[in-house]
């Protein structure tokens, strides 16, 4: 039997926010120094690339720019994300943010080792160049992850979304970086207000990018707060519908059947009084026209819907 596990109700995650610092050395944390470059070979795979634009496509539509993909806060979460899966730190009452003494880093229960001198969120500048702290997501579920259902899980769920949007808690900071790893049973996405000094992060199976003083710095420009985003930023979102005029309990229904299967986005959309049912949506439309065609061998009758 298939187990999501969810923050305070019903998620197993858990997410606490504290301040972050900017220096070379953490803040009241003497003992901690900074740790090394990135290894060269270090890549994310395309289901984590996938996820990325994902994430950045769902701020898009609240008029959001971009977060800079991180390498360092990549490798951070991919270390993270195996650490989990092949250690389990995360026992008694040690949380999904810790880390186990099986690595080169130093172990952390949290959030019993939590003190004013001793922060998870520190695990960036203890393993790579990243200078200040960062901080994490984490999803499991007992089965291998897809990065739809990841991300329909951070959508709906107000921690999650909270961190993806900048609000809640997180309302009036800038994510100058985000990593993110995906590893068998567990998504971990690490968000920092630093820009990260490392280069690009590449995909693996291609090229590595040559490193040069030029790739030291910030791929991608600081993104704009949303106060000053301009608002043609904001993109067309096209829908995948697959039913309409229906009643809202018909179209509920179809719904719940519908994410329960192959379709975790699908929703009830409303338009001039008449409710639809879409099954996918994306600003891409390019990648809405290649889902089409397959939602096509299941409902024939299928159209592309902008908005």
């Amino acid at each position: 039997m298939k187990s999501i596990h969810f923050g305070v109700l019903f998620f197993t995650t858990f997410l606490l926010i504290l301040a972050s610092s900017g220096n070379c050395q953490v803040s009241g944390q003497p003992g901690i120094k900074q740790g090394s470059a990135v290894p060269v070979s270090f890549c994310i795979n395309a289901n984590e690339m996938d996820l990325y634009r994902m994430i950045n496509e769902y701020r898009q539509t609240y008029n959001l720019a971009p977060i800079p993909l991180s390498k360092s806060l990549s490798y951070v979460a991919a270390l993270h994300a195996k650490d989990l899966y092949f250690n389990h730190p995360d026992q008694g009452s040690c949380n999904f943010h810790s880390w186990s003494g099986k690595g080169i880093w130093t172990s952390f229960c949290y959030p019993r080792d939590e003190s004013k001198k001793n922060s998870v969120w520190d695990k960036p500048h203890e393993l790579t160049k990243y200078p200040s702290k960062a901080y994490e997501i984490v999803y499991w579920e007992n089965n291998p992850l897809v990065k739809d259902t990841i991300m329909m899980v951070w959508k709906m769920e107000g921690y999650f979304s909270n961190f993806l949007l900048n609000t809640g808690k997180w309302q009036g900071k800038t994510w100058n970086a985000i990593g993110i790893a995906v590893y068998e049973n567990y998504a971990c996405a690490w968000f920092g207000e630093a820009a990260d000094p490392e280069g690009d992060v590449f995909m693996c199976g291609s090229k590595p990018p040559k490193h040069t003083t030029d790739s030291l710095k910030p791929a991608i420009k600081p993104v704009v707060p949303l106060s000053k985003a301009p608002a043609d930023s904001i993109s067309a979102i096209y829908y995948i519908i697959v039913k309409t005029n229906l009643s809202a309990d018909a179209a509920n229904k179809l719904v719940n059947t519908m994410k329960t299967g192959e379709y975790p986005l699908a929703r009830v959309l409303e338009k001039d009084g008449k409710l639809r049912v879409s099954a996918f949506e994306s600003p891409d439309k390019a990648v809405v026209m290649t889902k089409l065609k397959e939602v096509k061998k299941v409902y024939k009758d299928a159209w592309l819907l902008k908005r």
